[in-house]
């Protein structure tokens, strides 16, 4: 009966894969989930292996496509030509390469198979016989967080999509498992449903034994509800014209056609929500913990160990460990330099000009708006004397005016020519605290090649990535620093934006339901409150007082903050700007420039370096199905593909 009942359970993938997948689940797997479920300890590694199966996918940079996919970083040629091994199939998603044959980043069928065992887990938990009530009505709770965690997820990636409350018994017509994709409003209530119904039996992080330090606490609960309502609110599922007659194959509408602002107020609500568990958990933003020797130092180290975390940060609600080794795309080669030198390093993946651009000021303004910062000439040489910039910037010196003047998250993230880079821990005798010399033959940070390769790692640029490594430890043998660093999938400064984004779009005007959160971010980076920024050095001080103007702001400062971390992607989808940003070429230096004035350019401004993003609406707006998928399953595929 046992087996039946289990076959039965499998049957409920029929409509994600067709028959492959009865093949990888061996016959005395089948035999024992009854046993296993009678014991705690096989109970507890059933739970963990969801995470993991989480944990391979979302927070991988190699197979997770929203960390590369988006339009924040340039590579070379030899990248794209890469073996599969070191391939970042986000990268074709940016140059429109998706395809419905064998989908790039595809989660579709792993999603549906750890959905049918969270399942098992829920119908099955009731029978083990040696774990007390609590940690059952813990696990059965988290594992309805997780579920809802991979609706969200396929939501994002898919749209409309199919919802399975249960397993199947083995003994329906093949029809009954051809389910059908649920209207996306439906798909969201569902989400928020298994929510709230967890949400009685999830330990705080502060509740929760370190070991588990993986697993959903409250206040990530609370984070996810409330990004799950932003979602829902969003231009891309909330009235879009898109996909207004968007249906499944019986006539009913997939979307709503009708915008509903009363979303917006159900989103800012759970943020505040959010917000609220997290202060009484003791919550904070990650600043105020270095004595460094100048309060830009000082600030910038608060913004580099905003994401590091060995799951110990109280800024980090939610966080999964790096499973690959991202770090070697972007950590610099530096060859020829015999105390940095890291064969492994391959230095080629860089923060695109325009991201480097998006940055602010040191006031805290976008660089065209800021009546202090010298827009027009921000590609002319200039120089830095000021005494606060030691350490950051080669001071009395000739650099690009684009590198001055910037607001702490730049430095912190960013290095480029004439800036330093922190490589380690300062000794007696070594010096680790590096200028990055970018002129071609200027060894070791300069390319020693004549021409642009499509055979070895080139950075074609000259700006290289801080984020996600980490100065205290050295380029050479960096790996061997590495111990237990997590990615973080959800922070604390996202809850505060998300609260700031919701009230805009919610108020006829914004007021301080807008302004205190989104000040709360810019606070830790170093830079004025929002309205003191724009009232005092823009050239346009009345943008801050409009919902429209607050809008562009907070769009502005979810790109900065959380620049690089796989949100971008997501973000210009749901505020339908996709189609207008990832079109565009993307610029860089001249690498084969020798001196100043040929690597900027003789001051003309940035080259192209890469030409072949691409992005059409709405077709791109939503992954596609495997084509075969289609044919097995019965659903209909997203529009366009």
């Amino acid at each position: 009966m046992m087996k039946k009942y289990l076959l039965s359970i499998l049957c409920t993938i029929l409509l994600l894969s067709g028959c492959n997948y009865l093949d990888m689940v061996p016959e005395k797997d089948i035999e024992t989930i009854e046993s296993i479920f009678e014991q705690k300890t096989k109970v507890e590694q059933w739970w963990k292996a969801l995470y993991s199966d989480l944990n391979i996918l979302f927070a991988s940079f190699k197979t997770n496509n929203a960390y590369t996919g988006a339009d924040e970083f340039v590579t070379c040629q030899a990248l794209y030509n890469a073996a599969p091994h070191l391939a970042l199939d986000g990268l074709k998603v940016a140059n429109g390469q998706q395809m419905s044959q064998d989908p790039y980043g595809t989660i579709w069928n792993q999603m549906y198979i750890v959905i049918r065992r969270c399942n098992i887990l829920l119908e099955n938990i009731d029978k083990t016989y040696n774990i007390s009530e609590e940690d059952r009505e813990w696990w059965q709770a988290d594992t309805k967080v997780l579920k809802a965690f991979i609706y969200f997820e396929l939501i994002r990636h898919y749209g409309p999509i199919c919802l399975v409350p249960q397993n199947m018994p083995v003994d329906l017509d093949v029809k009954h498992y051809q389910l059908p994709r649920q209207p996306v409003d439906t798909c969201f209530k569902e989400v928020i449903r298994l929510l709230d119904e967890a949400k009685d039996h999830i330990p705080t992080y502060n509740q929760r034994s370190e070991v588990y330090g993986h697993t959903f606490c409250l206040e990530a609960l609370y984070a996810l509800k409330a990004k799950v309502l932003l979602y829902a609110a969003s231009p891309l599922f909330n009235g879009n014209a898109f996909y207004s007659d968007f249906k499944n194959k019986n006539g009913e509408p997939l979307f709503s056609a009708t915008y509903d602002r009363n979303k917006w107020l159900l989103a800012a609500e759970a943020a505040d929500k959010a917000a609220e568990i997290c202060a009484e958990g003791g919550r904070s933003l990650y600043s105020g913990q270095t004595s460094k020797k100048t309060k830009l130092l000082n600030t910038m180290s608060d913004i580099e160990a905003s994401v590091y975390s060995r799951f110990n940060n109280q800024e980090f609600l939610l966080e999964w460990k790096y499973p690959d080794q991202f770090y070697m795309y972007i950590l610099p080669r530096l060859i020829g330099d015999p105390v940095n030198y890291e064969s492994s390093a391959m230095g080629c993946l860089s923060p695109s000009m325009k991201m480097v651009e998006m940055y602010y000021t040191v006031n805290g303004l976008p660089i065209e708006s800021d009546m202090t910062w010298n827009y027009s000439n921000r590609y002319k040489l200039g120089f830095e004397s000021s005494r606060a910039y030691e350490d950051v910037v080669a001071l009395n010196s000739s650099i690009v005016n684009l590198h001055l003047a910037r607001e702490p998250r730049f430095y912190a993230c960013i290095a480029g020519d004439r800036m330093y880079w922190q490589r380690g821990t300062n000794t007696g005798n070594v010096d680790f605290n590096l200028l990055v010399e970018a002129h071609k033959d200027e060894e070791p940070w300069g390319t020693q090649a004549d021409f642009l390769v499509s055979n070895d790692w080139q950075n074609i640029n000259g700006y290289w990535l801080k984020k996600h490594l980490f100065s205290w430890l050295p380029t050479q043998n960096y790996a061997s620093g590495l111990q237990n660093e997590s990615a973080p999938i959800i922070r604390l400064a996202e809850v505060y934006l998300m609260q700031a984004e919701a009230w805009n779009e919610y108020l006829e005007q914004p007021d301080n339901r807008v302004y205190d959160p989104l000040d709360k971010v810019r606070e830790r980076a170093g830079i004025l409150p929002v309205r003191e920024a724009w009232r005092t050095y823009s050239n346009n001080p009345a943008k801050v007082d409009s919902k429209v103007g607050m809008r562009d702001i907070i769009h502005q400062e979810y790109n900065i903050e959380f620049a690089f971390e796989g949100h971008r992607y997501w973000n210009i989808r749901r505020w339908l700007k996709a189609q207008q940003v990832m079109n565009e070429k993307q610029y860089g230096w001249n690498i084969l420039g020798t001196s100043a004035q040929t690597f900027y350019n003789n001051e003309e401004g940035p080259i192209v370096v890469w030409s072949k993003n691409k992005f059409v609406a709405p077709r791109d707006y939503f992954d596609p199905f495997n084509a075969e998928e289609i044919l097995i399953s019965g659903m209909v595929q997203n529009p366009g593909w």
